[in-house]
């Protein structure tokens, strides 16, 4: 895996304008809904889809923080530092075992899991992700000495890309940066030339 990855973030063109100005910096996020516990979000390699995500959130304001007027991407250069890649067994493994904690933890406390669920018009994706973030917050805890700087991982959301597809219309992977100092820099990402052809 690489150190450094570009990862994109979908926001309003006043922040994408203030950010890299240098007048602001992008915020943690800290909803109780985030997939992959607190942190800065952003999708890996894809601009494409993190444009495509703000103008979700210009339609549907309910499921962002912030109101987003005109849709716009800023560019990260991430270094992944000290990366919980959950595409790899032993993380999986780790957040299976946060999972077994957390529930004897509640049962212990008479509580009820959180639980991962859909918001109308998502189909069958589980967009508010209640039990996952509680897990991942849990192993974070857990792991405080050795803090992860980064979470990466795998989704399979969407729409069957075909009849009995094994792709959906919506897989990403999605960076969540805990540590921001793993943020070497912003960049405006450049328009492809659709008229370029190689000489």
């Amino acid at each position: 895996m690489p150190t450094f990855i570009l990862g994109f973030h979908g926001c309003d063109q006043s922040v994408v304008n203030s950010v890299v100005n240098g007048f602001s910096l992008l915020q943690i996020s800290k909803n109780d809904y985030d997939w992959l516990g607190h942190g800065i979000y952003f999708w890996e390699n894809d601009p494409n889809r993190a444009l495509k995500y703000a103008r979700t959130i210009q339609d549907n304001p309910i499921r962002g923080r912030g109101k987003i007027t005109k849709p716009a991407v800023i560019g990260a250069v991430i270094d992944l530092g000290h990366c919980l890649n959950l595409m790899e067994i032993k993380a999986l493994e780790s957040v299976r075992s946060a999972y077994d904690t957390l529930k004897i933890t509640l049962q212990n406390a008479n509580a009820d899991l959180p639980v991962n669920i859909s918001i109308p018009g998502s189909g069958n994706d589980l967009l508010l992700r209640r039990l996952d973030c509680a897990v991942m917050q849990l192993l974070h805890e857990e792991n405080k000495e050795s803090n992860f700087d980064t979470v990466r991982g795998l989704f399979f959301e969407g729409e069957d890309l075909y009849p009995n597809a094994g792709f959906k219309t919506k897989n990403h992977i999605q960076i969540c940066v805990r540590n921001p100092n793993c943020i070497n820099g912003y960049f405006l990402p450049r328009a492809l030339d659709e008229n370029y052809s190689i000489p």
